[in-house]
């Protein structure tokens, strides 16, 4: 059976093709895809070709439905939704890399389960109390996915902080009270008005050198400061002096530091509708029309916040 699928050239053109996929194996099912997230990893690799390392593979936020079960498969049939796969129409996966998904009505494209499961492993090493003060940089899809997720904890204070005041209204609408704008605010007054809060944690899922370098400043003497975002590259820097004596911890929440499995937890929360990804895709395409959207997200289009690669056939 001819899979359409893609994959990320040197220069970070993104070139579609097909592959056969054969029969499902023993422990296998063949999933049909429903859609797929475009994850910042997809966007950098676009940008930055074989100078990103490692490449994005082909898509790794998928949701599907069975087609077909291999031997020695229990626990799944054909027609369940799974949460599983990448770009690409047609695959066998191992059941031990699909997770099933409930009967609902929520579009495929508000079902990209990973990044909520990341998103979760962000939360859970805020190790968060009652009573935290928690400050949030960054609120892009990541973000907004964590403020989501937070802002049904007994905190004391929540604190978020971007550049984009359309991500910061956002975030205003999903009930975040108290928001800055860094790009409209001096920074050094920002800086100090923040570090008399006694912010306990510092969740930092912008990714950059600024947003650590903040996160390093604002934070309490003996807080935590939460490395969820990934700055893309081989370096980034600190200040020994300014981390030794505040003596806080610093703690790495990529996802291969998940304290659980969070699939499960995710596919909860969405469907109880506690994480909701509707205000958060802001664009959609189909595979063949995905090159053509990567273009304009790699131009810098300013309402982007997540885009869904759509895989069934209308």
């Amino acid at each position: 059976m001819p899979n359409k699928t893609i994959r990320y050239l040197d220069d970070g053109t993104i070139e579609l093709l097909t592959k056969e996929v054969t029969d499902p194996g023993s422990g296998e099912v063949q999933v049909e895809g429903g859609a797929c997230g475009i994850c910042s990893w997809d966007i950098v690799t676009a940008k930055l070709g074989n100078q990103m390392h490692p490449m994005a593979p082909p898509g790794h936020e998928g949701v599907g439905y069975i087609t077909k079960v291999g031997p020695d498969v229990t626990g799944f049939k054909e027609g369940d939704r799974v949460a599983g796969g990448g770009f690409a129409n047609i695959r066998n996966l191992s059941i031990q890399r699909i997770h099933k998904i409930p009967e609902s009505d929520l579009p495929d494209e508000y079902w990209i389960v990973e990044p909520v499961s990341c998103a979760i492993t962000g939360i859970d090493h805020c190790q968060i109390q009652p009573g935290n003060r928690i400050a949030l940089i960054g609120c892009g899809f990541m973000g907004l996915l964590i403020l989501q997720g937070l802002l049904h904890y007994p905190l004391d204070n929540l604190i978020v902080i971007d550049i984009a005041q359309n991500r910061l209204d956002l975030a205003q609408q999903f009930g975040a009270s108290e928001t800055y704008n860094t790009s409209e605010v001096d920074l050094q007054d920002l800086t100090r008005e923040l570090k008399a809060k006694n912010i306990d944690t510092v969740v930092d899922t912008s990714g950059s050198q600024p947003g650590l370098d903040l996160s390093t400043d604002i934070v309490k003497r003996g807080g935590r400061i939460n490395l969820f975002g990934w700055l893309k590259g081989q370096t980034a820097t600190f200040d020994p002096t300014k981390w030794h004596l505040g003596g806080f911890t610093v703690v790495n929440s990529a996802p291969a530091s998940k304290l659980r499995d969070t699939f499960g937890p995710a596919i909860r929360l969405i469907h109880k509708g506690i994480i909701d990804l509707k205000p958060l895709v802001t664009h959609t395409a189909s595979l063949e029309d995905y090159p053509a959207l990567m273009q304009k997200i790699v131009a810098g289009d300013p309402t982007y916040i997540k885009g869904v690669v759509t895989l069934r056939e209308p």
